[in-house]
């Protein structure tokens, strides 16, 4: 099984709201996951990024890939490096 670290949407229109999961790769993108490890607001001003550090490093030893957006997330909040 492979396991993703990604992002699903949450939000009305027009003003998206994200949740940071672990999901298996095969599941949809609103559909079941396996943890939430954090949460992602675009459209505070500078955008709002909050995510369990232990949680993320936890998975991540565990084998989980994350998105490339989701590693963009964990980088600018300081979990992994480039």
């Amino acid at each position: 099984m492979a396991v993703k670290i990604r992002l699903t949407r949450l939000g009305d229109k027009k003003a998206p709201f994200y949740r940071v999961i672990v999901a298996d790769s095969r599941a949809p993108r609103d559909g079941k996951f396996i943890d939430i490890i954090g949460t992602y607001n675009p459209l505070t001003d500078p955008a709002e990024i909050k995510i369990d550090a232990e949680k993320a490093n936890k998975w991540i030893k565990n084998g989980a890939q994350p998105t490339e957006t989701a590693k963009q997330l964990l980088v600018k909040s300081g979990i992994i490096s480039k």
